[in-house]
């Protein structure tokens, strides 16, 4: 008999049919009601498959007496309580690595499109606007002082691509970290003074509402603020207020408090681009993320510590 797998949200339609062929897979988010669901085929499952940013309610995982494994399909865990999982003996696994590239390519891009108002000058263009308007001159990226806030394999990924373009580099982490060339900054106010442009790629698994109103004012009016980590790193309501008063220049967001709900007031600010939290949706990444899912899966139900298990 396969193993019953319940699947929290969609996934790449090539992870869904490997998933289908394997086990017996389960669609939490097709059903409205859930608890009616869950007392027909919670006692069976024994492996769950969910988002960085959707988790898994303790409830949830309550709700499934004979869980094995949490299979992460995104490098987030803080929508995941690890403590709760490891007093009852289930695995919680991600999948680092595969998805450095392609955060670190949005994050410039995002910096990018927000100094040379790509997004402004794509509906200009498609608007009919040109020759019959002006556009205000643009900021120049190459060169920008960069601040990076977490300097994991994210971090040094923004970090590598934004030196190529000249830009000095800082960072503030926990500690300074041996062996790389940037300078270190203790303190993330002091970070965001110093800098041309501050990218939020921390774990958020502890820190909340980090950049706040202060930070904001510290970065300063000709400074940007680019976050492809999570939301909840930033208040959004001291940023709406940054932005609408011009205290800062600008921002690039993928990742927001409350998803999929955006603050509107940042909907209708030219100075500001969104994406719906797709840093790492290439096909390239998104199946080499389901590989190791499919991996991870694998060996807890053959009784082993999957390789990116976050818990014992």
């Amino acid at each position: 008999m396969p193993s019953d797998v319940l699947l929290i949200n969609p996934v790449l339609p090539s992870l869904d049919k490997q998933l289908s062929a394997l086990y017996a897979v389960h669609r939490y988010y097709e059903h409205a009601d859930k608890a009616g669901f869950l007392r027909e085929v919670g006692a069976q499952i024994k492996g769950v498959v969910t988002g960085g940013a959707t988790g898994i309610s303790n409830e949830l995982m309550d709700a499934l007496p004979a869980l094995r494994i949490v299979a992460v399909n995104g490098i987030g865990t803080d929508a995941v309580d690890l403590d709760h999982a490891r007093a009852r003996g289930i695995h919680v696994s991600t999948t680092p690595g595969v998805l450095t590239d392609d955060v670190a390519d949005l994050a410039i891009g995002l910096l990018i499109s927000a100094c040379r108002g790509l997004c402004v000058g794509d509906a200009y263009v498609r608007d009919g606007e040109w020759g019959k308007s002006g556009l205000p001159l643009a900021r120049k990226f190459s060169g920008m002082k960069v601040g990076i806030v977490g300097l994991g394999r994210v971090g040094r990924a923004i970090a590598t691509r934004a030196a190529a373009f000249g830009c000095p580099i800082a960072y503030t982490d926990l500690k300074a970290i041996d062996g790389v060339p940037y300078t270190f900054v203790a303190s993330l106010h002091d970070l965001a003074t110093q800098s041309d442009a501050l990218v939020l790629a921390a774990s958020a698994d502890e820190a909340e509402g980090i950049i706040d109103a202060s930070v904001l004012d510290a970065l300063g009016p000709d400074g940007y603020l680019i976050n492809v980590a999570r939301g909840k790193l930033v208040n959004e309501a001291d940023l709406v207020q940054a932005l609408a008063a011009k205290r800062i220049a600008g921002a690039g967001l993928d990742v927001f408090v409350d998803e999929p709900n955006v603050p509107a007031e940042l909907l209708t600010m030219k100075n500001v681009v969104v994406q719906p939290h797709r840093a790492s949706a290439t096909v390239q990444t998104r199946t080499a993320m389901g590989d190791i899912v499919l991996a991870s899966l694998a060996a807890s139900f053959a009784g082993r510590r999957p390789e990116t298990s976050v818990t014992p």
